[in-house]
Formats: C-alpha cells, structure tokens, sequence
C-alpha cells in the first residue's frame, strides 16, 4: 500500500461502484497499520499477508502486485498458485530469468498475467496505434524533477522503460545495436541517461530519460514515410504532420495550416481517461474472457530485456570512458 498501491485500490474502488460484478475484497501490507488506513478509506479489509488475503477470501480472482521489483517473483507465485489472475507493476521482474519463470508458471497454472506499463493506455498512444505504419526514427524525451523515489533502481528502469515498451510495441522489430551513456548525479545509480537503438528493421530510436529535470516532458516523436507524429503523453494529445491531402482517415484539422501551405497538421480524436483506469478495466476484462492481456508478461518481459541490455551498454561505456574508476576516487 505505497503511493501506487494505494492508487490501484482507489481505481478498482471507483470501479466496483460502476459495476456490480466488481468487488474489492482486500489490500495487503506488511504494516498493517498502512493497510488498514487504505481498507478504511476504499471500504474493504486489509490483511498482513497473501497467505492471510488468499485463505481468507478464497474467490479472490484478481490482484494487482505493486510490492517492490525484488519481490514480483515471489508474490506472483504465491498468487497464481492460488489460482489468482495477476497484474504485475512494471519491470516486471528483476531479471529475465525470472521473467521466464513467471511465463512458465502463469502457462503451468493457467493464470491471466497482466504488466503493468501504464503508457500503453494512455489515450494519446491508444490513438497513435492506428496511425502506425512504418516508423523509421523515433526522438523520445521522458524528464522528472529529482524526487527520493525509486532511488534503488537507474533511471532506465524507473522513467525509460514505458517509453521503451511503447516503442518496442509500434516498431514490432528485434533490436540490432545499442549504444547509451548514462551518469549518477544526485544518487548512485543511473540519473540521467541518452540512449540509441536500431533495430533490424532499420529504425532509430534515441531516449533520454532524466531524473535530475527542472522540468516535467514526457513526449514522443516519430518519423514514418510522409508523415510526422508528436505525442504528448501529459496533455494526452496527438498531433499528425503530413503533404496536403495524405492524411485520411487521421482526424480533424488542428487550427489554420502551418507556414507551409503544403504541411497539413492534424489532430486525431482522444478519448481522455485516467491511464490507470484504463489499464485496470483491460485487466478485469481479461480475466472476465480469459483472453491475453494488451501487455502480456511476454511484452513485459521483452521491455525489461532491452532495458538491462541498455544499463548493461551504459556500464560498457563507462568502463570504456574511465568513469567508474573516477567514482570510484570520490
């Protein structure tokens, strides 16, 4: 019941009081004092434990897991052992070992698994995904002002790693190179890092995630034949570049054309919802049908390999570049 813990019971919450069928039944953590703080204001039980939570309540049928990374393994186990469908907060493990085992056992049990990279519902990406092609170069730019969350971990799997599963689900390619930079500023892990990848399709995509920001960005761009796109995922909005009378079927006019007469800019029509609203609704319909998840942990998987392959790149630079022996001498 940390800060997105308690977020995930507001929205199943907010949920139950649309929809008859949804109950929420309890919230888990080990300072009970927490979970019964987080029972009280959403009307539910808390409990100690998932041992507690599962042979208490035994139909319980879906959690959210939103412990700390070192613990998805575990915790998931525990779940679908019990016959739990699970959504899983994002990486969704610590390394892909364990992701495999968490495939493994989701097949062994037959469990609905769900990762929770919160972007890909994102309004503005859910009315990019149609507007997909073929993308050829991506500029991407997530910034955050320095907090003393997530200091356990770099920056490219606390901020990168959702811009890394969206692109990854848009280019659909395998990765061919990578090469990053990345330097602790104000922690001892990764602060800041820049980021290239190509992938076999012959697509670019460079990242620069920031935890060391005086401002919050958090936008894509990407290049396609005859077109430009620009998504923003705090304002949630889209906007579409392209040659006069190439752009149908991609919205409605954004405002007068641009400078040049021949550039039509468009804005496609989004739907705004809370992401997290979104993402929880997918997953209950999921267990509801018993289908794949729009982020299976295959997807999750996936997206944390290419994320250790970047801090794996970053720490190759660095030894390259003599900086670990200069932090080292501090």
């Amino acid at each position: 019941m940390g800060a997105f813990g308690r977020n995930h019971a507001r929205v199943y919450h907010e949920l139950s009081k649309q929809d008859e069928s949804i109950r929420l039944v309890g919230v888990v953590d080990r300072d009970i004092s927490r979970a019964d703080a987080v029972a009280r204001e959403f009307g539910c039980r808390s409990f100690g434990s998932v041992d507690q939570l599962v042979s208490t309540h035994s139909e319980v049928q879906a959690a959210s897991i939103a412990v700390p990374t070192t613990l998805h393994r575990e915790i998931a186990a525990e779940l679908m052992t019990a016959g739990v469908d699970v959504l899983i907060e994002k990486p969704v493990a610590t390394s892909v070992a364990e992701a495999d085992e968490l495939v493994e056992m989701s097949r062994k049990f037959d469990r609905v698994a769900q990762v929770g990279h919160l972007e890909r519902f994102n309004p503005a990406v859910r009315a990019t995904l149609p507007l997909v092609t073929r993308p050829m170069f991506f500029e991407v730019h997530r910034l955050s002002v320095f907090t003393s969350r997530s200091l356990d971990v770099d920056v490219v799997l606390d901020l990168m790693i959702h811009d890394l599963d969206v692109v990854l689900s848009f280019v659909n390619s395998e990765v061919k190179e990578i090469r990053a930079v990345g330097l602790p500023i104000l922690s001892d892990k990764v602060d800041i890092a820049n980021v290239r990848v190509e992938f076999e399709s012959g697509c670019v995509a460079n990242f620069t995630a920031s935890r060391v920001s005086t401002e919050r960005v958090r936008k894509l761009r990407f290049f396609q034949p005859r077109q430009y796109i620009s998504l923003d995922y705090a304002r949630q909005d889209v906007l579409v570049f392209g040659l006069s009378g190439g752009l149908d079927g991609a919205g409605k006019g954004y405002g007068s054309p641009s400078a040049n007469p021949q550039i039509n800019v468009v804005k496609p029509d989004v739907v705004a919802e809370e992401p997290l609203h979104a993402e929880l609704k997918s997953f209950l319909e999921c267990v509801r049908q018993r289908t794949k998840p729009v982020v299976s942990l295959e997807s999750g998987r996936k997206a944390l390999a290419l994320a250790l392959d970047i801090i794996a790149a970053i720490n190759h630079h660095n030894q390259r570049a003599n900086l670990n022996s200069l932090e080292a001498a501090k």
